[in-house]
């Protein structure tokens, strides 16, 4: 069912194009005009802005492509393919998740591409490949929250303008409400305290402590295993709202 998955995307390359280019703009527009942050007092994070928006970019892309998963399950019900598939004997959560599985890939294809664009730019990554290993994992986890979360979502509300509404209404308080672009310390005390409940900002906070020179792995270990099991939770949910919705055909 991945495999599948991973054809149609193979048919439009335009697509992984396309996708990259807000990345670059976020990367280079906003290191751009931020670049002076790092001279702010309190401002603790080493090196340019550029060094400490990658992580940030890589986050918030995975959020914002995996997001839509439940569109592409609207449509496979919409054309009355998932319901041909419902009388063979594949497993229920390969069919509920293999978009969720494909588009983990897509992640973690687009982070390495990011990270790349971003060290052409002039970033540094103290941590070298382990540090950039997990912020890869965790933009793939991150992803999978939200892309199973779309998923049980289109399965709940079978509408596109729900998945729509709710998705652009999420986007921008999860990206500020996190420290994607401005270190915590420079935040009000009531955003640290959103930032810390925000799933966005677990995967901040595990990527850039393994990126530093000297990785807090307890941060990591913490924060990622904090991820995993959220990401697990997501997946659960989206393979038993499949279930209900195969038991209404």
């Amino acid at each position: 069912m991945t495999q599948r998955q991973l054809m149609a995307i193979a048919r439009q390359p335009a697509y992984v194009v396309i996708t990259l280019i807000q990345p670059v703009i976020w990367l280079f527009l906003f290191g751009s005009l931020f670049r002076k942050v790092v001279e702010l007092p309190g401002f603790t994070a080493s090196g340019t802005y550029l060094d400490y928006l990658v992580p940030g970019v890589v986050v918030m892309s995975a959020v914002s492509s995996t997001m839509w998963a439940g569109m592409g399950t609207l449509e496979e019900i919409e054309r009355g393919t998932l319901n041909r598939f419902l009388v063979t004997p594949v497993s229920r959560a390969a069919l509920m998740n293999a978009n969720v599985v494909q588009q983990g890939i897509t992640t973690a294809a687009q982070s390495a591409l990011i990270v790349l664009i971003g060290r052409l730019g002039g970033a540094h990554y103290p941590g070298g490949v382990p540090g950039l290993l997990v912020l890869v994992a965790a933009s793939v986890l991150l992803g999978t929250v939200f892309g199973a979360c779309s998923n049980a979502l289109g399965m709940l509300v079978r509408q596109r303008e729900s998945i729509i509404g709710v998705n652009t209404f999420l986007l921008l308080p999860l990206t500020f409400l996190s420290s994607a672009f401005m270190a915590p310390a420079l935040m009000p005390s009531w955003m640290r305290h959103a930032a810390s409940a925000n799933p966005v900002n677990w995967a901040l906070v595990a990527s850039r402590s393994a990126m530093t020179a000297d990785p807090d792995w307890a941060r990591v270990l913490g924060r990622g295993g904090a991820l995993l099991a959220l990401a697990a939770a997501a997946v659960w949910l989206s393979t038993r709202t499949f279930r209900a919705y195969q038991k209404a055909v």
